[in-house]
């Protein structure tokens, strides 16, 4: 059973949710997608006749244009990317061609003579591909192989699976390691397809980088050169993206040829509150509050709305608001809105999917475990509780209402923070503009070295390797061989500890250790924390949050890598304060805006954690402040810094007291817009101001990458830093506090408590920068 499609007419419908009185102003821009049509072709003639009849027999009469056009060049042995918009039908697009490919390959006697390789950035993912695939119908042995897959069903799959659906991290941690009991499989391998590429960005994309780059290079010893084709809706310069993530020249398809409704995007900003917030700020009313207003009123509208909230918490708190909004309207609509989250069991998560998709469920509050591949379809509008992150991640998420030909609605309510402040005012910053391109530096040594050392283990090492892994593997090599940690032979490079290599690499870190959070008296290891972060985060005493449960931890013991917590509720939050110092090693790129100077290059970057604040909750007030203990870390990464001298600083209207609060006023503003302009997180990147720096002997302002060696994020500010620091200004300038608050230049991640802050002398101090652009390009 299928819900009926929307019958609202979409501006009608945002007009009077907007009209409620006190709603006046939020809705800052109304901007409407025209539909598109069907544009379908003929099956190719080089199809496997069952596979296309599978396909029909599930609904599928005609083919659109863009999927033939993928499968044609991925069939001819072209490696392919494909990104067109979300329900574009991108699966058939590699199906067809690797389906045909596993049945064509057989053996007279059923043998396996072509394998495919899915990989899935979640487990979710690939189990519904497997869904899919199985509802096809055909004799094809198609099987998950993740961390859940018992050992029976592992050897099953080694051994007879033609079509295995996984996860890069078991490709690097199971499969690659133990390649030769892989061998049949690798050596029959025609297809691996990567799918949802645009989520291999930062350091988990470098890691992926390599993770391919070996795969590619142990199936080469098998005899075996696959077709890689990588699928997303949502990527920027997807064939520069492509041959970054693979290492292949890849053949691009971006137009699409699927159906698509109207789609009418609206940019809604909560209104600020009387409250106060640090420092006497003013604060907007939360997204998420805002969200399940919204919820509420659409659901008694009848139509079906997923609201999409970042955090397990705020998930089952906007579907409790809205439930309690609906119960004072009519008694029977708090039934018909309920929370999804990771954490469910899965037939849990089935009947809220089956109940969402036949319209018994008119209202769902998610995590973003809805966003990825999931097949909940016929939606009509999509609420975002905060921007994704990317222009990738609202349109992944906006794609998830008026599937096929149907009208939708998607509707971004600001957070409180400049990125989304920005987004909100500024429409032409999201629409009408391609997205992020991915970006990811697979030349970071502390991402490299250990890929170089596992596929070593894998197959030893040669000269012919280098360029595969790129042009500083050679220098790595030698470093990790005059380290002891690779030998060289007449063979070539081996690995020469007892451990594998595979286990000491978190594909997911930049290398880093992790701490174990172990709950007290029970010794069970409730989850971990990167071993950097937990300084701030899991000292002792600090308040925890972890899948949405509060924890109070009792002890953090750096040497053994545990931090022992308890589960508690003691009305107060904690936050750490720490000192920073930046010293530059090396400056590699650099250029003049006037007598200022921008500049990108290899830093350090000391912290100190020496104390946390105990805030009481709810309100934030802060009720005592505890020293702390801890050691000093040093990170050598990335940085973009801009310098500003003396006379210029003078001639901005700036004296010399004003100095310390402008520029840490405009550091937390550049940093909560970076991620305009880079595929990155604020929580990625971290920034340190001076009055004068010892370096530069001026005003000097940074943004680091917050991960050893770097992860790209700062080199693309330095790419873009005319459009990033210009969005800087127009942020502080057009918000409508007075002297700053956590839409324009207070940081959530402040270790000095957001003091001081001077706002009007950071639009100064920006102002007086930019003048000295250069006329060109986007610097």
């Amino acid at each position: 059973m299928t819900a009926p499609p929307l019958h609202h007419d979409v501006p009608t419908l945002l007009h009077r949710l907007s009209a409620v009185p006190g709603r006046e102003g939020r809705l800052t821009h109304l901007e409407d997608l025209p539909p598109r049509p069907a544009d379908d072709v003929d099956w190719p003639g080089w199809a496997d006749p069952a596979v296309v009849d599978a396909f029909r027999a599930r609904g599928v009469d005609r083919p659109w244009r863009h999927q033939v056009v993928a499968a044609d060049a991925a069939y001819s042995g072209a490696h392919v990317v494909l990104a067109t918009g979300t329900a574009s039908g991108k699966s058939l697009a590699y199906q067809l061609p690797a389906l045909t490919a596993v049945r064509e390959g057989r053996g007279p006697r059923g043998q396996r003579g072509a394998t495919v390789l899915y990989l899935a950035p979640t487990k979710a993912l690939a189990q519904d591909q497997l869904a899919r695939l199985q509802a096809l119908e055909l004799d094809v042995r198609v099987m998950t192989h993740d961390g859940d897959s018992p050992r029976e069903q592992r050897e099953w799959t080694r051994a007879y699976a033609e079509y295995v659906l996984t996860n890069p991290d078991m490709l690097h941690r199971s499969l690659l390691p133990g390649h030769s009991r892989w061998a049949s499989f690798l050596g029959s391998l025609a297809y691996v397809v990567v799918d949802e590429c645009h989520h291999y960005r930062g350091v988990f994309g470098a890691h992926v980088a390599h993770v391919l780059r070996r795969l590619r290079r142990v199936a080469a010893s098998y005899g075996a050169s696959p077709t890689f084709v990588l699928a997303s809706a949502t990527v920027a310069e997807p064939e520069t993206a492509g041959r970054r993530l693979t290492g292949l020249d890849m053949v691009p398809v971006t137009t699409d040829g699927s159906p698509r409704g109207r789609v009418s995007l609206a940019l809604w900003q909560p209104p600020l509150t009387s409250h106060a917030g640090e420092n006497g700020a003013p604060v907007r009313r939360a997204a998420s509050s805002e969200t399940a207003d919204l919820l509420a009123d659409l659901v008694s509208s009848e139509v079906r709305t997923l609201a999409f909230v970042r955090s397990r918490t705020g998930v089952e708190q906007v579907a409790l608001t809205a439930a309690g909004l609906l119960a004072d309207v009519d008694p029977e609509l708090p039934g018909r809105v309920a929370a999804y989250r990771g954490g469910y069991l899965p037939e849990e998560r089935r009947e809220l999917e089956r109940a969402l998709r036949s319209g018994q469920l008119l209202g769902i509050a998610a995590t973003n475990a809805l966003e990825l591949g999931i097949d909940v379809s016929g939606l009509d509008a999509v609420l975002m509780a905060g921007y994704p992150g990317t222009r990738a991640g609202l349109w992944q998420q906006v794609g998830r209402a008026g599937r096929g030909a149907q009208d939708a609605l998607g509707v971004l309510v600001a957070r409180d923070d400049p990125l989304d402040t920005y987004l909100v005012t500024h429409p032409e910053a999201l629409l009408g503009r391609p997205v992020e391109a991915t970006v990811f530096d697979p030349g970071n040594p502390y991402v490299l070295g250990p890929h170089l050392c596992a596929a070593a283990q894998e197959l030893p090492l040669t000269s012919s390797d280098f360029e595969l892994f790129g042009p500083t593997a050679a220098g790595i090599v030698d470093s990790l061989t005059e380290a002891g940690v690779l030998r060289k032979r007449p063979r070539g490079w081996f690995w020469t500890d007892r451990r594998r290599a595979a286990d000491l690499v978190d594909i997911r870190s930049a290398g880093g250790s992790a701490v174990q959070l172990v709950e007290a008296g029970t010794g069970r290891v409730v989850g971990t924390v990167d071993a950097a972060r937990a300084h701030g985060t899991a000292h002792t005493g600090a308040v925890y949050l972890h899948q949405g449960e509060t924890w109070l931890v009792g002890s953090l013991d750096l040497e053994e890598s545990v931090a022992v917590m308890e589960r508690a509720d003691p009305g107060y939050t904690t936050t750490a304060r720490e000192t920073t110092d930046i010293s530059i090693v090396a400056e590699r790129e650099h250029e003049w805006w006037g007598d200022c100077r921008l500049s990108f290059g290899d830093v350090d970057v000391s912290h100190q954690v020496v104390s946390f604040l105990r805030r009481r909750q709810p309100g934030g007030e802060v009720i005592g402040e505890e020293p702390l203990d801890l050691p000093e870390r040093t990170l050598r990464t990335s940085a973009v810094w801009w310098t500003v001298p003396d006379h210029v600083v003078a001639d901005a209207g700036l004296q010399q007291s004003d100095v310390p609060g402008s520029a840490h006023a405009a550091e937390h503003c550049s940093i909560g817009l970076l991620p305009l302009f880079a595929t990155c997180d604020r929580w990625d990147i971290g920034g340190v101001s001076t009055a004068v720096h010892p370096d530069t002997g001026v005003l000097t302002v940074f943004v680091y990458d917050g991960h050893p060696g770097g992860a790209g994020f700062a080199e693309r500010g330095f790419q873009a830093a005319n459009g990033w620091l210009s969005a800087t200004l127009e942020t502080i300038e057009a918000c409508e506090c007075d002297d700053g608050c956590p839409s324009c230049v207070q940081s959530p991640k402040c270790g000095n408590q957001n003091n001081p802050l001077d706002k009007a002398g950071a639009a100064r101090l920006l102002r007086a920068l930019l003048t000295g652009v250069p006329a060109r390009g986007d610097r």
